[in-house]
């Protein structure tokens, strides 16, 4: 008998990597990229304050990081006028994903989502046991509606929900997702990510108790304020409930030059406005690129534009083989109808200009 043996549920999983980095692919074709268009990262980069931070910060990587991230909890705590009782930081969305997943669902418990959404939090709901129940995109964005008809239901125990959506970049109004909670099922928990909304106009955001025991919010330092390689983000919620998340959380996820760095980048108001207004501009060029190429762009509330290709699926797996031959890296959707797409990640005017360059010759080559 072998010692080398996993537990029975991960032993029945696949090997299995939510998205293939643009590293990987990079080793694969021997070749770096010219233009990083496929992992919705901020290219504007972050503050320069929050570079600076850091990097006086790193003298003292010696240091464990504070294990209650006490001066970022506090400093997100009045930037959104609650108690920092209702707040708790982790390694990103995804980490708290897992956690939320660890601390709510019991194996066999149903979780709803939606056909083609976020990808990684499926992930979790898998490496813990979970049953998913999935109901279709709605004209190319996530329904809201629909997805605590499912839960209803199937007497599910979460259920997912993005806005903006991530890979489409739609989104709703926030009285949309005020009033879907109203019928939301006693024992239901609504996991809504918003890891897009300082990109979202105004009225998407809803009006949310942070003590409303249906819903449990996420937010990052990934987009909007260009670190998602310091992995950095914070869920909104009922206190009892975040107090949750000490009993399994990695007390020292984030290292104290990552809380360091965040908090100055909170604190930069000026920078995340003048991010907004590039991110504005590059997702107006993609469209521009898009239609000189005879493509529709999607409207977007996010840091990147879907881009419809007109056909089917496999002529946009074949254009995006074509960038990726090209020197760009790019996504795309991967779920039908919405895998007639390919999704730009907003990006310095240098990178759109090779998008701009490439895009006709693969075209070409997809149709050839």
């Amino acid at each position: 008998m072998t010692r080398l043996r996993f537990a029975p549920l991960p032993a029945s999983l696949p090997a299995t990597v939510p998205f293939t980095g643009p590293e990987t692919l990079e080793r694969r074709q021997g070749a770096p990229f010219r233009a990083r268009l496929g992992a919705n990262e901020n290219g504007f980069g972050p503050s320069p304050k929050a570079i600076a931070a850091m990097a006086e910060a790193s003298a003292e990587i010696w240091k464990y990081g504070d294990p209650d991230n006490h001066d970022l909890r506090h400093a997100l705590a009045a930037h959104h006028g609650i108690a920092p009782e209702n707040i708790m930081l982790g390694e990103g969305i995804d980490g708290l994903l897992g956690l939320l997943v660890r601390l709510a669902l019991a194996p066999g418990e149903v979780v709803v989502t939606s056909e083609g959404a976020y990808p990684t939090f499926n992930y979790h709901v898998a490496g813990f046991g979970g049953v998913l129940h999935k109901v279709p995109y709605r004209d190319d964005a996530e329904d809201p509606e629909a997805l605590i008809a499912a839960a209803a239901e199937t007497g599910a125990r979460l259920v997912y929900f993005a806005n903006p959506d991530n890979p489409m970049g739609s989104w709703h109004k926030g009285s949309r997702i005020e009033a879907a909670l109203e019928h939301m099922p006693e024992g239901t928990l609504m996991v809504l990510d918003e890891a897009y909304a300082e990109f979202a106009p105004a009225d998407a955001i809803p009006r949310i108790d942070p003590e409303d025991d249906r819903v449990i919010r996420f937010r990052t330092f990934s987009k909007a304020y260009g670190m998602a390689g310091a992995r950095v983000g914070y869920a909104i919620g009922p206190a009892a409930l975040i107090a949750g998340f000490d009993r399994i959380r990695n007390h020292f996820g984030i290292s104290r030059t990552s809380q360091i760095g965040a908090l100055a980048a909170l604190q930069d108001a000026a920078w995340l406005e003048e991010t907004r207004r590039k991110v504005f501009a590059a997702r107006a060029r993609i469209g521009e690129i898009a239609a000189a190429n005879g493509l529709s762009a999607l409207p977007s509330a996010t840091n990147f534009v879907t881009v419809d290709c007109g056909q089917d699926g496999d002529f946009a797996r074949r254009v995006l083989a074509a960038l990726a031959g090209e020197g760009i890296f790019a996504r795309m959707p991967g779920t039908a109808p919405m895998d007639r797409c390919i999704r730009i990640s907003c990006a310095p005017d240098a990178e759109l200009d090779v998008l701009a360059d490439a895009l006709p010759r693969a075209l070409s080559a997809a149709r050839g």
